[in-house]
């Protein structure tokens, strides 16, 4: 249930990271070789992992202040259940992959908007962050397409903000967001049958709602691997797997993007993909969901319960059924 009162989340300027630190820190990755493309090699026999943990410095500022306009109807669901039940297929497809993220390494993690904007740009995911301003944690329910359901506590920026400061052009409909692509340290993009990289999209007018979400952190700390560091996507009334993990590229576009899922099997898994409880998956019942960390069953909510905040963007869009899931 979402609370309608004034915003509470900005943080004071004093608290904001001087841009001359950040500029300075950039310079010195780039000299050494980090930014701008070189992830591979250790330099004078220091790990990549190492330097960056010395000298780029990783999204800041948990536990951050919470947004008491976001509230839930649910127990918040227990950490170490939120982080050990995941997906995250680039690392394979057990529920108990969050072992096998730890080899992703996320800081340095450079991060790309282009596409249809007035100034393309690249920079690391702490940067992207200082540039969009305050993080804030919401509490928000999470509803997985196979049918189980958590309810957690986010940090991170509305993305409205991502919008503002990539400045789209006219023409600009959807965003298309893809994540990294490293077989030699994510063994499943190693199967080729999976259209990898893994690829997501909202349209512009999605991405613009308040509840869209850019998740830097979770349980007010930053992300764990498993659970999308350090940046992912958080749409709460829409189905899991239109939050896009560990997210490397934002590309505006006029184009709507066919994402990982849907290339995969477009009759199961769609663009929209709003929660409806009316809608079942071809191979199981939508009607209900299983909290994590319980046997038991709660009936699921059109939109997740967030039918007030989203119902609007997809009034004109003719069939509502069809619309929510396809």
């Amino acid at each position: 249930m979402l609370i309608k009162q004034k915003k509470s989340w900005e943080i004071s300027e004093n608290e904001v990271t001087d841009y001359a630190v950040w500029a300075n820190r950039r310079e010195f990755l780039k000299s050494m070789g980090i930014l701008g493309g070189a992830v591979s090699a250790g330099i004078a026999g220091t790990s990549l992992s190492s330097l960056g943990a010395a000298f780029a410095a990783p999204i800041t500022g948990f536990p951050a202040p919470r947004n008491e306009a976001y509230q839930l109807d649910r127990p918040i669901t227990l950490e170490d259940e939120a982080t050990t039940y995941t997906n995250f297929y680039e690392f394979g497809s057990s529920k108990n992959i969050w072992r096998a993220a730890q080899r992703l390494e996320t800081d340095p993690w450079m991060v790309t908007i282009d596409g249809m904007v007035d100034t393309e740009m690249r920079l690391d995911a702490a940067e992207l962050v200082a540039k969009m301003g305050g993080q804030e944690e919401r509490l928000y329910r999470h509803r997985c397409v196979e049918a189980w359901a958590m309810a957690v506590p986010w940090t991170g920026i509305q993305m409205s903000k991502l919008v503002e400061l990539a400045q789209p052009t006219s023409g600009a409909k959807y965003i298309r967001m893809e994540t990294f692509h490293d077989p030699d340290i994510a063994l499943g993009q190693r199967q080729s049958w999976y259209p990898w990289p893994y690829v997501e999209g909202v349209s512009i007018e999605e991405a613009m709602n308040e509840l869209a979400f850019i998740g830097t952190g979770l349980y007010g700390k930053g992300l764990e691997k498993q659970n999308g560091a350090p940046l992912r996507c958080v749409l709460p009334w829409k189905y899991g797997f239109k939050g896009i993990k560990s997210i490397v590229k934002f590309t505006f576009t006029d184009e709507r993007p066919v994402s990982f899922w849907e290339q995969l099997n477009p009759k199961e898994y769609g663009f929209w993909a709003n929660v409806n409880p009316e809608i079942d998956h071809p191979r199981w019942s939508q009607a209900t969901e299983r909290m994590l960390g319980s046997n038991d069953r709660v009936p699921t909510l059109l939109y997740n319960g967030y039918e007030e905040q989203v119902s609007y963007l997809y009034k004109d869009m003719g069939d509502l059924k069809d619309r929510l899931f396809r």
